[in-house]
């Protein structure tokens, strides 16, 4: 009988009831896409200058706020109905490249992601607003080069005001690709599944669902952070605190984009009721 770690057992029971949450409140998922060579950038925030900007609760690493920059493609994007006609209308916007600047909150008892800022690639994806999965986003330009297989990574995202964010990062030569361990950075950050944003200024929620991420340490140089004004001063007094890439995920679950209001919130204690025992393991 093969022994497992108590680590590995958590992350499991989180996943999975991080699963069972995504059935609870979506039943299906509205959308599937795959994310694609991803790259985590995080810093540390003073807590009380970072809640100054952020309208939700933040969740603290070893008493510190954590703000994260991601970088990714999004490809194979489309609607879960449909089958190939969808596919084919959904096409244009089928490959996307984006890049967040998130920090880590909790919401009704709910961990999550808050999304701070966004920018993708595709024009369309903002014209046309994806019907249920309309959220603040920006258009910029993205160029990533993400070769984990020569052990370097190069990129730069450049917003609409022309300010850009450029880097550099490494991967050591017997890197390997494995989830987050147990109490570490990488798995307070990347071990999320519910997203909340302001749109519009009312509060929204997104859910996802995928396998936990495979990935490894990164030694990152940020050449350039001038895009990062254009979110807020958060990034005046924050300390660099480490990188992560992952490969990525071949099937990631989208709900949609739902207002948080009083009738939602009822389908919120639905979902944490499944992930209360998680919460209560010690």
């Amino acid at each position: 009988m093969n022994d497992v770690l108590p680590g590995t057992l958590r992350r499991q029971s989180s996943n999975e009831l991080a699963r069972q949450r995504f059935v609870a409140v979506e039943r299906t998922p509205t959308f599937l896409c795959e994310w694609h060579r991803v790259l985590f950038v995080h810093y540390e925030v003073d807590q009380s200058l970072l809640q100054r900007e952020v309208p939700f609760e933040l969740e603290l690493f070893e008493g510190k706020a954590v703000v994260s920059l991601v970088a990714f493609t999004m490809r194979r994007f489309r609607p879960h109905w449909g089958e190939a006609l969808t596919k084919w209308l959904f096409l244009p916007a089928a490959t996307n490249h984006f890049f967040n600047v998130r920090t880590y909150v909790r919401h009704h008892d709910e961990p999550g992601v808050y999304f701070i800022t966004q920018w993708l690639s595709h024009p369309f994806c903002l014209l046309g607003r994806l019907p249920r999965l309309h959220l603040p986003w920006h258009w910029g330009r993205m160029d990533y080069q993400h070769a984990h297989e020569t052990g370097r990574l190069t990129g730069q995202v450049v917003g609409g005001s022309g300010r850009r964010l450029t880097y550099s990062a490494t991967l050591a030569p017997n890197s390997v690709f494995v989830p987050p361990s147990t109490g570490s950075l990488a798995e307070f950050t990347m071990e999320r599944y519910t997203a909340f944003a302001l749109r519009g200024g009312k509060e929204v929620t997104l859910r996802v669902w995928h396998e936990p991420w495979p990935q490894c340490p990164m030694q990152i140089d940020v050449k350039d952070a001038s895009l990062l004004h254009q979110t807020g001063d958060w990034h005046r007094h924050a300390c660099l605190a480490g990188a992560n890439y992952n490969i990525g995920c071949n099937e990631v679950w989208m709900g949609r984009v739902r207002r948080i209001h009083p009738g939602h919130r009822e389908r919120l204690r639905t979902s944490r009721s499944v992930l209360s025992a998680f919460y209560d393991m010690p």
